[in-house]
């Protein structure tokens, strides 16, 4: 029996590895194959030599003592030999020698079971070399079974025969085992390159995607479950700045109106940690007069093949450009709209006064009262206009007057100024779902949301469908419903449908893209929150909260 190593079992047999050529094997490996396997065989000869040395022995004691010298010069050998020069076949000599000295101590004394030696030498020869070692083993067992027959004085019996059979069988295992040992360690070795094939694909395309991801002016943060960042490219150290925890006191960041401070629980990398998915968000990062950087970032979460959380995706883009751009062209529209107010409201001026002449044709004063519808429309336009350009939530809360308003009566008037647009449709208007509530807000203001919502809803609803309006409160905030029936909003349209001068798709695009927008701003003003629940083909529903009682230290 070998006492190897398993990493080296299959060279302590006296054979290289499986796909490893014999050079390779040859590296001294051999040598301590062969000392190893001969040492241990010495070991046990020489305890056994001491044994007789000491106590009777009835056996030929030189004989006896020639095959313990063979085994141990043979050992002796096996330290000092090149194993690595010479071809791995002669290691077979080592055990071949072996059975002679083992036969020779066997002959000695042929009434003792020395013969049991030979399991060593049979099993590295039957293990080690293949169907030619177990075929070599085979034939000196039968052969010195023979020859210990014939040299045997005693009746020779199925005693005789029992200990070669015994021997050839732990061959024939030991040759089973070693080629049930290489069948696996063959295949081993090929799932080891299949795994390495594998990490080197997997190392490139990391590789190739690291590159991708730090090539493209876009950060990109990769959070796990847990909420830890595993990776993120370069652009994201440059553009990302503040929305670490850490770093949010030193770099101040606000809503996408740039004024309004956004708290740190609202920063976007603490949504996506909290499991949140949102797209386009706008933060703007510093304060003025410094420079500033605004950021559009979108989170979306990842799900493992189990249908898990695997974590989220946080993706920003720097929009300060195109904000900036928009700013100004909001400036430049504010004051071209500013300069035509003016203009506009002499004009109103006149022709009221010329309408109201008795002394106009009455053919002139109908020409007069479609030039008066128009201009008004005008005047409502610019209006609207002024009103975006300066619709931030800090410039509408300066001019707000609010107080303790009946919000079931002030939704009951706004649906009974629009009831006349609507039966031109045929589209009914439903207040069975007004229930008492009251709101802390702008008359006035509020109206204008009232009145942009429920134009909306009758403008793009179905000929013939109806609209509902609904209040409700619970005491501390109160709330305002409008649905539709109509065509629904599609998910391209819901991300930029509140965008200034965006108008939906629909076969009714009127207006000018300005009303949700100022709708929106007039909420957040208030202190409360603008929803949206809608369908493509089923209709939408706006929701605004509002608060139901003024804030302490202020009075109705």
């Amino acid at each position: 029996m070998t006492a190897a190593r398993p990493r080296e079992s299959s060279v302590l047999m006296g054979r290289p590895r499986p796909g490893v050529t014999a050079p390779e094997a040859a590296d001294g490996t051999r040598g301590r194959t062969a000392t190893l396997n001969q040492l241990l065989l010495a070991g046990v000869v020489f305890v056994l030599g001491v044994l007789v040395a000491i106590g009777p022995f009835t056996g030929d004691p030189l004989l006896f003592f020639l095959g313990v010298v063979i085994v141990i010069v043979v050992a002796a050998a096996t330290l000092v030999i090149p194993w690595g020069r010479i071809s791995y076949g002669w290691v077979a000599l080592v055990p071949a020698v072996d059975i002679l000295a083992i036969t020779l101590m066997q002959i000695a004394a042929p009434d003792t079971v020395l013969g049991l030696l030979w399991i060593f030498p049979t099993t590295w020869l039957a293990g080690g070399f293949g169907l030619l070692g177990l075929s070599g083993v085979i034939v000196a067992i039968a052969g010195i079974a023979s020859v210990l027959a014939a040299l045997s004085a005693t009746e020779v019996t199925y005693r005789t025969f029992l200990l070669p059979l015994v021997l050839i069988a732990v061959a024939a295992t030991s040759h089973l085992n070693a080629r049930r040992s290489d069948a696996q360690r063959m295949l081993l070795a090929k799932q080891s390159e299949l795994l390495r094939s594998v990490l080197a694909r997997t190392r490139r395309q990391e590789q190739v995607v690291t590159e991708v991801l730090d090539a493209v002016d876009f950060g990109v943060v990769r959070l796990r479950p847990d909420g830890r960042v595993t990776i993120n490219n370069e652009a994201h150290g440059r553009l990302q700045l503040g929305l670490e925890p850490g770093e949010a006191s030193k770099v101040p960041a606000f809503r996408d109106d740039g004024t309004s401070r956004l708290p740190p629980d609202e920063l976007p990398l603490e949504r996506a940690r909290r499991g949140e998915a949102f797209d386009d968000q706008v933060v703007w990062f510093g304060e003025e007069p410094g420079p500033r950087r605004a950021l559009n970032i979108t989170a979306r979460r990842i799900i493992d093949p189990d249908g898990q959380d695997a974590g989220a995706v946080v993706v920003s883009r720097d929009v300060t450009a195109e904000l900036t751009a928009l700013r100004a062209r909001d400036d430049l529209v504010a004051s071209v709209s500013h300069e035509l107010r003016t203009p506009l409201t002499s004009i109103l001026g006149y022709l009221d006064l010329a309408i109201e002449d008795p002394d106009t044709p009455e053919a002139v004063r109908a020409g007069l009262d479609v030039a008066e519808r128009n201009a008004e429309r005008l005047l409502r336009i610019v209006a609207d206009i002024l009103a975006a350009s300066s619709s931030s939530p800090s410039s509408v809360e300066a001019s707000l007057v609010p107080q303790l308003l009946d919000l079931r009566e002030l939704i009951g008037a706004a649906a009974a100024d629009a009831a006349p647009r609507a039966a031109a449709r045929a589209i009914t208007i439903d207040q069975t779902g007004l229930e008492p509530a009251s709101a802390w807000a702008d008359p006035l203001r509020l109206r204008q949301v009232v009145d942009n919502l429920v134009s909306n809803a009758i403008a793009y609803n179905k000929d013939g469908g109806t609209v509902f309006v609904g209040t409700t409160s619970d005491g501390t905030s109160s709330w305002i419903l409008v649905r539709d029936t109509g065509v629904g909003i599609s998910d391209a349209d819901r991300s930029r449908l509140f965008q200034r001068y965006y108008k939906a798709g629909g076969e009714r695009r009127a207006g000018t893209g300005l009303g949700l927008a100022i709708t929106r701003d007039i909420v957040r003003a208030h202190g409360g929150e603008l929803a949206l629940h809608t369908a493509p083909g089923v209709g939408s529903t706006f929701i605004v909260k509002l608060p139901a009682q003024p804030p302490e230290g202020e009075g109705s």
